[in-house]
């Protein structure tokens, strides 16, 4: 019959309390637990706390630790009997079970749920929104191949074939190179987490190729500043002086839409002159921003007495601008994409300016007009690009246009 004893080897304080596994002749094993005492609260023949001492909290729960633990281990002798080996390793594992290793999954559309579980709490919303969406690409894409995606599988060939499904599907090579440099960070994600990868994954290249960045020119801006306000619906007005902040303000939609005077406070510059400041934090990057207000958005302040234009949804603000430029009479012909709602395809063409416009020019035409009047660096502080690289390629600005730009300082 198997038998169970606790006892001290050792006479100093703190003192490791063992465990005596007996059953049989030919099972005695003796294994050190976590657990200590000071031997002179120790009770040697009742092999527990000393009785009287038990009004003390912490003697109180180690008495209850330590009868769990004998239940624990008979159990788990009754289950293990006959079918494992009962012997030290046996002992120990059952006093310290081992913390077993996640398995994390293989699969790369399974995967992302687990690299959101990762960084949910570091990363902006817009990311994990970007991740799922990637998600569900990658599950029309494995349809389409007729078999999973594995982490492993994402080497040189995969990309080939991926880029030439994207593009079957109408996405802009940008995108799919953007979405390309999201699955390998997925990828080296699971490799630091165990994860079989292809050798070839760190060779994977993508490259961005020069779009065509549509944006307002300062005599457009001028045209929709002058619009009368008698001339445009409620809806229209409202649109249009969001649109004038984003073009003075070089912020996302995301950002600028949130603006309250709240946010607003006056410091003084160099010269003493109070000048207004807008304090937010973006909700792309996290990234805390302190701008100077604009006098043309000072200007639309007042129309409402301090406070900014309505809030709208992103949805009908793209609505609302178009047809604000369309009133502009922002005609001129530019290369740009669009939906085609009968062929279900995207088609590039030459379209009216006001067609192509959306929430996101504002920001750009703020930073493509005043390239080259104000300092790279300070026009990189409005709108919170952490490189120059990235915000040339931003504004698409050409070699020829930076060396242009340089002949004024020769």
């Amino acid at each position: 019959m198997a038998t169970l004893n606790l006892l001290l080897q050792s006479i100093n304080n703190p003192a490791s309390i063992y465990v005596r596994f007996r059953d049989g002749k030919n099972i005695d094993i003796k294994i050190k637990t976590n657990y200590l005492i000071n031997p002179a609260n120790w009770d040697v023949s009742e092999q527990r706390p000393i009785k009287k001492l038990l009004k003390n909290i912490d003697l109180a729960n180690l008495d209850t630790d330590l009868a769990t633990l004998k239940v624990n281990i008979l159990k788990e002798f009754n289950k293990s009997k006959g079918l494992r080996k009962i012997n030290t390793l046996w002992l120990k594992n059952v006093i310290n079970p081992p913390i077993e290793e996640e398995e994390h999954p293989n699969r790369l559309v399974d995967y992302i749920n687990t690299y959101i579980e990762f960084k949910k709490n570091d990363v902006a919303k817009a990311t994990i929104v970007k991740c799922n969406v990637i998600k569900e690409l990658l599950k029309r894409y494995e349809l389409d191949r007729k078999s999973e995606l594995l982490v492993k599988d994402v080497n040189n060939n995969f990309k080939v074939h991926f880029e030439k499904y994207c593009l079957k599907q109408g996405y802009a090579k940008n995108t799919t190179a953007k979405n390309i440099r999201y699955i390998k960070t997925f990828c080296k994600h699971a490799k630091a987490n165990g994860v079989e990868t292809h050798v070839q994954l760190d060779s994977i290249k993508t490259k961005y190729y020069k779009a065509n960045h549509i944006y307002l020119t300062d005599a457009e801006i001028k045209r929709i500043e002058n619009l009368k306000d008698a001339e445009l619906t409620e809806g229209l007005i409202n649109a249009k002086d969001w649109l004038l902040i984003s073009c003075y303000s070089a912020q996302r939609v995301s950002d600028f839409m949130r603006f309250d005077k709240s946010m607003i406070r006056h410091e003084k510059n160099i010269k003493g002159v109070l000048k207004p400041l807008i304090e937010f934090r973006q909700v792309k990057t996290g990234k805390l921003m302190t701008i100077p207000l604009h006098k043309k958005i000072i200007k639309i302040l007042k129309k409402y007495d301090g406070n900014f234009p309505r809030k709208t949804s992103d949805q009908r603000y793209n609505d609302h601008i178009k047809k604000v430029c369309e009133k502009a009479k922002i005609n001129e012909l530019a290369l740009g994409t669009k939906f085609n709602h009968e062929t279900k395809q995207k088609e590039t063409k030459k379209y009216p300016k006001w067609k192509l416009v959306a929430s996101h020019i504002g920001r750009r035409s703020f930073a493509t007009n005043n390239y080259g009047k104000i300092p790279t660096s300070f026009l990189m502080h409005m709108t919170g690009h952490s490189t120059e690289k990235m915000f040339l390629t931003y504004i698409g600005k050409s070699n020829k246009d930076i060396a242009m730009e340089l002949t004024n300082y020769f």
